[in-house]
């Protein structure tokens, strides 16, 4: 490890003890505005979906549960992930264990916070990829990940900047309503920290990754981690309003906007593997898998990331040169609006985490 290591270490460990904030004291209250979110915000803008006011109140709730729910179950994920590196490490005089044990802290704190939050939501949809094919294939994928050190940080690291990005924009927006714009502003300040530990663990990591462990970080985790983004709102969010679920899902899917939103998700992710040397040295070595996952060129030109990320290297800077580029989308057809068909009244409570699709 080298000084400079150590020395980001320290400070990430100094600021998280410094800065120890308890969620219900600091983020007292509850949700008070009907809808919660405007309806730009929700997944299904761009459908031009005819639902009446109720309909788009109890959408925005049932969105807002999904993403929820899955942000617990991805931060317990972490937790595990983390906690099993901690019981099997030769050496726990490291400063990278002390940051980890802040981590673990701040995470279970931010879980509870995001309980109060899902509690208030009230969600009925069920969710399908709880079920059959899917959920083995998650649990089959996600056991193995807990395990393959760079593959875990890479689905760390989306894992925390896909949520960034759409805490972001409920914060933002003025017709958020208050509480959830306090509640992602708070989990904002301190994934900043979390996201320069993954950033930091990234290349050691790699240089330790077998051959396997590399061609699916180079190949096949885009697939995943398009797949954790497309499932945030699943399927059964849209049945509680009276629209055919998959159908809709499979539009929302389709959308310019959630194609451009997932691509500027996940340019943060491609900027760290390339700083990590994942791809190589050269400009042409972006597979092709990451290209379509973030919207990137073969050599690495992409629209720039709107967030603000301390530490890029300049040579970063230069690879990724405009804040206000946007990729280029081709024209798609209009979709057509998705019928409406009568709310159901009778189903059954059920909330789980992002999985494939």
């Amino acid at each position: 490890m080298t000084i400079a290591t150590t020395n980001r270490l320290q400070s990430l460990s100094a600021v998280s003890a410094r800065k120890h904030i308890e969620p219900d004291e600091a983020v007292p209250g509850s949700l008070s505005r009907n809808p919660i979110l405007p309806r730009e915000l929700l997944s299904v803008a761009g459908l031009d979906l005819q639902l009446s006011e109720v309909q788009w109140e109890q959408l925005a709730r049932e969105e807002m549960a999904s993403i929820t729910d899955a942000g617990i179950r991805f931060e317990a994920l972490l937790m595990a992930g983390f906690a099993y590196e901690l019981a099997y490490r030769s050496e726990l005089l490291d400063p990278r264990v002390t940051y980890l044990l802040h981590e673990l802290g701040e995470e279970t704190r931010h879980s509870r916070l995001f309980l109060r939050l899902l509690e208030q939501l009230a969600p009925s949809a069920r969710n399908p990829f709880t079920h059959g094919l899917v959920a083995k294939l998650d649990a089959f994928v996600t056991r193995r990940a807990l395990h393959a050190n760079a593959l875990f940080i890479v689905f760390v690291l989306a894992g925390e900047e896909i949520p960034d990005l759409l805490q972001k924009r409920f914060s933002e927006h003025p017709d958020t309503d208050p509480f959830l714009a306090q509640v992602s502003r708070y989990h904002r300040a301190e994934e900043a920290r979390h996201l320069a530990f993954a950033r930091l663990l990234l290349p050691e990591t790699w240089e330790k990754a077998g051959a396997v462990e590399r061609f699916v970080v180079r190949h096949i985790a885009p697939m995943i981690v398009t797949g954790l983004f497309d499932s945030l709102v699943h399927p059964g969010v849209y049945e509680t309003v009276g629209l055919p679920g998959w159908k809709t899902w499979q539009s929302v899917r389709r959308l310019p906007q959630h194609i451009e939103l997932r691509e500027q998700a996940t340019r943060p992710i491609c900027r760290a593997l390339l700083e990590a040397g994942v791809f190589g040295t050269k400009k042409s070595e972006i597979p092709r898998s990451w290209q379509k996952l973030c919207g990137v060129g073969r050599r690495g030109s992409l629209g720039g990331d709107q967030r603000p990320r301390p530490g890029l290297p300049e040579i970063l800077r230069r690879r990724f040169p405009q804040q206000d580029e946007r990729p280029t989308l081709l024209p798609r057809p209009r979709l057509a609006a998705v019928p409406l068909r009568p709310a159901s009244h009778s189903v059954q409570s059920a909330v789980t985490r992002s999985l494939l699709p």
